[in-house]
């Protein structure tokens, strides 16, 4: 399976604090055997001081020879408003893909340690496997909008509690209380209006672009590979004023794409947080070579049309079905 190989590779990231809390208790399972140094929790764990300068200086040659070629078909390399594609690396990107890494590699060893009739060890590894997910589920939950809509409910109830309040304090001509009640229902149903928006945006999202598609940055030319997505920015407010989200058309009201950026021409950046706007789908199959660490790791390979097809695990985070490449009699002459 692609997420059972040796990540070695991803031990080039610097993001991997987040891994942190579960230290301790990953180094209970290695006397097993079966949490080998080897695996990617802990490669992530033990090497927490690594940085992408390995990755940049393996990639260097790569960029040189090929730095005229992108230059020459692309020359729109940064933006009118002063900005490169630095301006949107995301690092809490990189970091929820890291931690689908570490559940893909827990779930490979859980499943190896029943294979070969471990069960102390497998119940062991399920329990950590569970405390990750546990927490990834939090995450991806005040994320995507389930917390909002939880929230919003919660608001909600409180504004009916005000309002009765609200009543009790006109009928005893406390008319002071009753401004100020006044005021807080006012304040709770506008925070409720935009809770139930964000939360309403999550449920009713439309993307433009799909899990393993190739696409190309309007602004900065590089090649990138979906590999996932929400239906506004979730990012803070920091980045966004950063990155000038506002001043697109669409603002941070529209899709955020985690893109795969080629590290031949940009070996630095790695993993960009891309709004909608500024992408764009190639008009022909785009099948040259593309080069990224992660790839192995989410896609299953290529399809005819030139995509990556996202393996099993990816599409269920996001609850994609698989892509289907329409059917073109001039692929079997």
């Amino acid at each position: 399976m692609v997420q059972s190989q040796s990540l070695s590779t991803l031990t080039i990231c610097g993001s991997v604090q987040v891994y942190s809390s579960w230290r301790n208790r990953l180094n209970s399972g290695k006397s097993s055997g079966l949490i080998s140094d080897r695996c990617v929790s802990c490669q992530f764990l033990r090497r927490s001081s690594s940085s992408s300068s390995s990755l940049s200086s393996h990639w260097k040659p790569l960029k040189q020879r090929n730095l005229l070629k992108v230059e020459a078909r692309w020359p729109f390399q940064e933006s009118d408003q002063g900005l490169d594609a630095s301006s949107e690396r995301s690092e809490s990107a990189n970091e929820d893909i890291l931690i689908f890494f570490f559940q893909l590699d827990l779930a490979t060893r859980v499943q190896y340690a029943l294979n070969v009739e471990q069960y102390d060890v497998a119940q062991q590894l399920r329990e950590k496997l569970n405390e990750v997910e546990d927490e990834a589920i939090k995450l991806q939950e005040g994320k995507r909008g389930s917390s909002s809509k939880s929230e919003a409910q919660d608001k909600g109830i409180s504004i009916i509690r005000l309002r009765a309040d609200l009543q009790n304090a006109i009928d005893g001509e406390d008319y002071g209380l009753a401004a100020k009640l006044r005021d807080q229902i006012s304040k709770l149903e506008a925070e409720s209006l935009a809770v139930s928006a964000k939360a309403l945006a999550f449920e009713n999202a439309e993307y433009a672009f799909r899990l393993g598609q190739k696409l190309r940055h309007k602004t900065f030319g590089y090649r990138a590979v979906v590999c996932g997505m929400d239906p506004v920015c979730c990012e803070s407010s920091s980045w966004m004023e950063a990155a000038e989200i506002e001043k697109l058309p669409r603002g941070s009201n529209q899709p955020f794409y985690q893109v795969l950026v080629d590290v031949r021409t940009h070996p630095n950046l790695l993993v960009a947080y891309v709004p909608e706007d500024n992408l764009l789908a190639p008009e022909k199959p785009d099948k040259e070579r593309f080069d990224h660490p992660y790839i192995s790791f989410l896609f299953y390979g290529a399809d005819t049309a030139g995509d990556f097809i996202p393996i099993q695990q990816l599409r269920e985070k996001y609850n994609k079905p698989r892509h289907e490449v329409p059917f073109d009699p001039q692929d079997e002459d």
